[in-house]
Formats: structure tokens, C-alpha cells, sequence
């Protein structure tokens, strides 16, 4: 084997790890600014000492191309490069509509 085959193995090793990405999914909870929404991701985890169930959250600003996503969507998001000084996701889909926009159409009516 020569030298130029091993460099080839090394940079091919280096290449898959490239590829990894962080995967979250979440509830959007504000979408005013344009083509940025907030994303509350929920995480889950029992503690050591006394063994409860305990929930944390953390607010990701993710970027949403298209200004498709609504207050309550449950959508994907996935790690991408620095798009602004706290935007580092982006949409990948949405997974569940909400129907916020059926109970703002239906809710108080003046007669």
C-alpha cells in the first residue's frame, strides 16, 4: 500500500464524520420575524439521585425559507452552518399542522 492510498483512507474517514448533523424536533412557538421561527425542543431524562422523570426545553431560532410554519406546528429542524449570530438550524419539515387558524377563525365573534 502506498502513501497516497492511506492519505485517501484518512480523508475518507474524516469525510463521514462531516456528514453527522443534529436532528431535533419541536413545537414552533413564534414566527414573527421573517424567515426565522422559534423552536421549543423538549427534552426528557430521569435523574440520577432520585430517579424522577424531569423536562427541560431549550429555544432554537431556525430558518424557515418559504414563512411556512405556524404557532403550534410540530416541525423537524436540523443543525446547519452560523446563518446569523444565533440562527444555526434550519426547517427540514413540517411534521403536524396545528389548527390555530381554525379556532382564531371561529373564536370571539362581536354581533
Amino acid at each position: 500500500m502506498s502513501f497516497n492510498n492511506l492519505e485517501t483512507k484518512n480523508k475518507r474517514a474524516k469525510m463521514k464524520n462531516i456528514g453527522i448533523r443534529k436532528k431535533r424536533i419541536g413545537v414552533v412557538v413564534s414566527n414573527k420575524m421573517d424567515k426565522t421561527v422559534v423552536v421549543r425542543v423538549e427534552r426528557r431524562f430521569m435523574d440520577p439521585r432520585y430517579k424522577k422523570i424531569i423536562r427541560r426545553h431549550k429555544r432554537y431560532k431556525s430558518h424557515d425559507e418559504k414563512n411556512e410554519c405556524q404557532v403550534g406546528d410540530k416541525v423537524s429542524i436540523v443543525e446547519t452552518r452560523p446563518l446569523s449570530k444565533d440562527k444555526y438550524f434550519r426547517v427540514m419539515a413540517i411534521l403536524e399542522k396545528s389548527n390555530m387558524e381554525s379556532i382564531n377563525n371561529t373564536g370571539n365573534k362581536k354581533l
